[in-house]
């Protein structure tokens, strides 16, 4: 396989899973500098370039179908768009090695944090199924 059809495939990926809303460049940063070997910079800028198209797609169809609510997202933008600014003067100044360790840094954390909730989740389910089991062998 070529990387120009690697770098097909992990777009389409990062495509499906930023309309979801899920941050496509989660996937689509690590997989076009792992799969298709780009550097870090190239592929983040890559990220926000495809970005911009696949949001404003995903956000159409999300407002359409009553998801979005521009009030409460105002705020939430405009500090995005702050940290966006200071984000890119960054990363201007920061070598390959340092993005890729931070960008590492960061998914890491998203990791940890999502497996933490998806344990604590699962105990208080189980924990509610067993509490309705003893209430209703106490009940007969």
């Amino acid at each position: 396989m070529t990387p120009q059809h690697v770098i097909i495939i992990v777009s389409a990926l990062g495509g499906i899973i930023g309309g979801m809303g899920m941050g496509g460049g989660t996937l689509l940063i690590p997989l076009l500098t792992l799969a298709a070997g780009l550097e870090q910079h190239l592929a983040q800028a890559i990220n926000l370039i495809a970005f911009v198209p696949m949001s404003a797609v995903a956000l159409i169809i999300h407002k359409n179908n009553g998801y979005v609510s521009i009030s409460k997202s105002a705020p939430i933008m405009g500090c995005a768009a702050v940290g966006a600014v200071c984000g890119s003067f960054l990363a201007r100044y920061a070598g390959g090695y340092a993005l890729r360790a931070s960008f590492g840094a960061f998914l890491i954390a998203l990791g940890s944090i999502q497996l933490y909730k998806a344990i604590s989740g699962a105990v208080k389910k189980k924990k509610a199924v067993n509490n309705k089991r003893a209430g209703s062998a106490i009940g007969r």
